[in-house]
């Protein structure tokens, strides 16, 4: 479509796209994922596999201030040979818009099977951590981060 047939300049346009693009953000509610969304994703990677304690050491604030960046430390148990291995960690959260926060791969080569990195929290929610290993079997960890808006509590 030609904008200066419709009467219209380019400039024009562009300001009333983004405007309508605004309005609608604004006129939607913004969804979050919560456990049965989590649990949904879970099913997707593993089917109905059973998921045990212990192996993994996750280590998150209870109270985080800046939902921002919230720190986030995730160590598994493993000897990390050939033989015996994690193959996969993935991290999600139960309360942010999606429930996917980060994933990663392993092998024997890595030495030991840690990470550590920076999240976004969207509110207070569970963080929920799966570890993979390479016989198969898969480990939870679960820990609660209650995010405060500028300390203030929330």
């Amino acid at each position: 479509m030609d904008f200066q047939q419709a009467g219209l300049s380019r400039r024009h346009a562009l300001k009333a796209g983004a405007f309508a693009a605004v309005a609608s953000l604004l006129g939607s509610k913004l969804a979050f994922a919560d456990e049965k969304t989590v649990a949904d994703e879970l099913k997707k990677l593993y089917g109905d596999k059973p998921f045990a304690a212990g192996k993994i050491k996750l280590d998150v604030p209870e109270i985080a201030e800046n939902g921002l960046v919230v720190p986030i430390n995730i160590e598994v148990e493993s000897p990390m040979t050939d033989a015996d291995y994690v193959k996969a960690v993935h991290v999600y959260a139960d309360g942010n818009p999606l429930p996917g926060i980060v994933s990663y791969s392993f092998t024997p080569a890595c030495g030991k099977a840690s990470a550590a990195t920076r999240m976004r929290l969207a509110q207070t929610q569970n963080i929920v951590c799966v570890a993979e290993m390479s016989s198969g079997a898969l480990h939870m960890a679960k820990a609660n981060v209650k995010v405060t808006i500028g300390g203030c509590g929330g």
